[in-house]
């Protein structure tokens, strides 16, 4: 299993099970290539099927940047085919993410522009630093987002203001974002990790297999051909024949600390 990658760094604390990937291109601005988006696969990927991580960081490396965008000389050069492929690659690999069983919080400590937006907002929770800024320019360089922006931007902070900032470009600051509810929380760079850490702790101490029913039944919502209430009942029933269940009811009623083990 391989912990090393050209475009990111991959660290897991063994005692929390919290993974932390690290997009680390800081002369770029963290900006994604294709090489980069590929390693975000293959690192979440590799994550997915480790039992030993539990829950994982995304963030970027240096105090300026989580991801200032797409290599935009890259994309200068595709076709119009190639741009095509590049949308589907880097649309999969965040689908990838936002389907995780596993929490996903994005610790956005500097500029989310473009792809580095469309990467934050297909974790289940993000983050900010009060430094951070968010904005999907594209239409700037006389493109739509191609990573799933005009999909989930609005359902975070709803179509009438979404349309507005994906057709002015307009970057907003961390308290905007808060207010809007594309981030969960805003604090000082320097607590920024520390803060996501004790979150994701904090989610880990529940039971997992009811964690990842959690996330599935949300996504129904959201997704062609599923009925999120329908979803709901299906995980309900699910989790009744979990040991997780047991123990949990068993723990409530016995005034403990219950001790899930995902199973």
């Amino acid at each position: 299993m391989s912990t090393s990658f050209e475009n990111l760094l991959y660290a897991l604390d063994a005692a929390s099970g919290i993974l932390t990937i690290t997009i680390n291109r800081p002369t770029k601005l963290n900006a994604l290539n294709a090489a980069t988006i590929a390693d975000i696969d293959a690192a979440v990927q590799q994550a997915l099927a480790d039992a030993a991580v539990r829950g994982i960081i995304i963030t970027g490396s240096g105090e300026k940047a989580f991801v200032a965008g797409a290599d935009i000389a890259e994309l200068a050069a595709l076709t119009p085919e190639l741009g095509g492929r590049a949308a589907v690659a880097g649309q999969e690999a965040f689908a990838r993410i936002e389907a995780s069983p596993k929490p996903i919080v994005a610790a956005v400590n500097g500029f989310a522009l473009g792809g580095g937006c469309e990467l934050a907002m297909a974790c289940h929770m993000r983050i900010a630093s009060d430094n951070a800024r968010f904005g999907q320019p594209e239409v700037n360089l006389g493109l739509p987002p191609g990573y799933g922006g005009t999909q989930r931007l609005p359902q975070l902070i709803g179509k009438g203001k979404a349309i507005e900032l994906l057709l002015t470009a307009d970057m907003i600051k961390a308290d905007e974002a808060l207010r809007l509810g594309l981030v969960n929380h805003v604090v000082p760079q320097a607590e920024l990790l520390a803060f996501a850490t004790q979150l994701l702790t904090k989610i880990l101490t529940k039971a997992p297999l009811a964690v990842a029913l959690v996330l599935d039944c949300v996504n129904a919502h959201y997704a062609k051909g599923r009925n999120g209430y329908e979803a709901e009942a299906q995980a309900f029933e699910q989790a009744f024949e979990s040991e997780d269940f047991k123990e949990g009811t068993t723990a409530f009623v016995e005034k403990r600390p219950a001790v899930f083990t995902g199973k």
